[in-house]
């Protein structure tokens, strides 16, 4: 299709020019100003059910409004008036085609509309398409070659030396490289530093890896740089023995978060200090100071909520807390009602989640009681990250014995979290006497207090974040689609004492290869999904943006 639509919208054009459609989007669809706003509430209505939606059109030729269907067919069968534009979304349609149809100047007359209709409402534009700007098309001219990525193609793909005992490291980096909206964050130089932090900054070296990885060389990369920077800033993981994958995995996630929130925080001070003209908006800092909005946080925060519910009154306790990532036990339940070890990772979903009677031993006292009483808790998620990763707990570490777990835990390519929301679980009935042997997730380290207990962490609570999101809450499970779909699998082959750790990433779609230092191979789904599996990647088949 040509950048002048249709041949019968270029001919409505030709008889009566764009100033109907300019008109009718100005005040129906777009509304500009306060004016169009009161025109809009007061007449855009149906002319012939006199209702308001869900969805209206407008006849181009004349006035006349028609919900989708049939009274906006009858009218156009009727007045041979074939171009129409919807009002919700601004776009053009033509019955003759039985299409929508796209115009380049009306297109770059919504956009002037949409820019006032933002201006008038004080808010910030919503997302829009991307689309090159005049400094971006002259480079694309004067830069004709380009980079065709095929379904066999190797770009994304560098193996990493191992630098003695580092596989752990490799292997995790493997699986943020491969993390869809971090590659497309660092891709796209969305991260700037000042030029004093830009040497000890692990954002900027990660950055500088996605560059490598996807400069198309095929040699494999060392990774000296980052693990120095890890060294300095996470000191209990410096030295050259051999590291946990996932202790380094909330390590790095905790050393990003901190140099991105420095970084925004240089950044907005010299915007500060750089802005004269008080009139001009000034950046604010969020009100809650444990808010971050990150790409760590935007890609790998969730909200885990605990639910403390006393026996004598029923009376519910209800903290919210952030979290990376899910740990899931593997042993036997302690509660002999539960039943044996779990067998796939929906099992471990289900323990994690079950309502654990806390006994006689762990009195809580009850905000309505005012009195010390039994209780029971359970946790769910109130929140899910874009990207769920889930720790299975292969390591088990007491005063008698330090043994792995072996047992093979089945997981699926596509999961679907809804059971395990809070809202659902709220639905359900608990079963008294139920239990769990499930910790909890890991909680940020940096900005969040971590109590260790047994073999699972728990993160100190805000009761406040259940109130300030319960409206955002209802309405985001509401409309939210919780399917996952797993793009890698971190494997740890061995004993404790001698082991290696290998990843599966999903280079593309239904593209899968094996990662085992700077050996890169292909594999198969199946492959993949027989594997042992400790951390396990999934990432939303469907994001929301608010």
């Amino acid at each position: 299709m040509s950048d002048h639509g249709c041949a019968h919208f270029t001919a409505f054009v030709k008889e009566y020019g764009l100033e109907s459609f300019s008109v009718v989007h100005a005040y129906f669809s777009a509304c500009i100003n306060k004016e169009a706003r009161r025109r809009k509430a007061l007449s855009c209505l149906c002319y012939k059910c006199g209702g308001s939606g869900p969805q209206l059109y407008s006849c181009l030729h004349c006035i006349y409004f028609g919900c989708k269907g049939a009274h906006i067919n009858d009218h156009c069968k009727q007045t041979k008036h074939y171009i129409v534009l919807e009002l919700c979304y601004g776009m053009i349609y033509c019955y003759q085609c039985k299409d929508f149809t796209y115009d380049s100047e009306c297109q770059a007359i919504a956009e002037k509309h949409i820019r006032k209709e933002a201006k008038s409402l004080n808010k910030s534009l919503s997302w829009r398409p991307w689309s090159p700007s005049k400094v971006e098309i002259d480079l694309l001219l004067k830069n004709p070659k380009r980079r065709h990525v095929t379904a066999f193609t190797s770009i994304g793909l560098r193996g990493l030396l191992n630098l003695g005992s580092t596989c752990f490291m490799n292997c995790i980096v493997q699986a943020l490289i491969h993390t869809p909206l971090l590659r497309d964050y660092f891709l796209s130089e969305r991260h700037e530093c000042t030029a004093k932090t830009a040497a000890k900054c692990l954002v900027c070296e990660v950055s500088r890896l996605f560059q490598e990885f996807y400069s198309g060389a095929r040699g494999p990369l060392s990774l000296h740089r980052l693990l120095h920077l890890i060294w300095n800033h996470a000191r209990h993981l410096a030295g050259y023995e051999q590291q946990d994958a996932h202790e380094f995995f909330i390590a790095t996630l905790d050393v990003l978060h901190r140099h991105c929130k420095i970084s925004m925080n240089e950044m907005a001070a010299a915007a500060s200090a750089a802005s004269t003209d008080k009139s001009k908006p000034q950046f604010q800092q969020p009100d809650n100071p444990t808010h971050c909005n990150c790409i760590i946080d935007q890609i790998f925060t969730g909200g885990l909520q605990s639910d403390v519910v006393c026996q004598a009154c029923n009376g519910v306790s209800t903290t919210i807390d952030p979290f990376w990532d899910i740990s899931l036990d593997l042993g036997e339940a302690q509660n002999q009602g539960y039943g044996g070890p779990p067998k796939s990772l929906i099992d471990c979903l289900e323990r994690f989640t079950r309502a654990e009677h806390l006994g006689s031993s762990a009195k809580i006292k009850c905000s309505s009681c005012k009195s010390y009483q039994e209780s029971t808790k359970q946790l769910s998620m109130r929140t899910l990250p874009i990207v769920a990763s889930f720790h299975l707990k292969r390591f088990e570490h007491s005063s008698l014995i330090d043994k792995k777990i072996s047992t093979f835990i089945s997981f699926p390519s596509e999961l679907d979290m809804t059971p395990f929301m809070s809202k659902k679980k709220s639905e359900q009935q608990p079963s008294p006497g139920a239990s769990s042997s499930s910790s909890s997730s890991k909680s940020k380290s940096s900005d969040r207090k971590q109590a260790a207990a047994g073999g699972g962490s728990t993160s100190a609570s805000t009761s406040t974040a259940a109130n300030n999101e319960d409206d955002h809450g209802r309405h985001h499970h509401d409309t939210s689609d919780f399917r996952y779909s797993l793009y890698a699998v971190i494997n740890h082959v061995g004993t404790l004492d001698a082991g290696h750790y290998t990843a599966y990433v999903r280079h593309q779609k239904d593209i899968w290869v094996k990662c085992d230092d700077h050996i890169i191979t292909t594999a198969t789904l199946k492959q993949v999904l027989d594997s042992e599996g400790y951390l396990l990647f999934y990432h939303k088949k469907i994001l929301e943006y608010e």
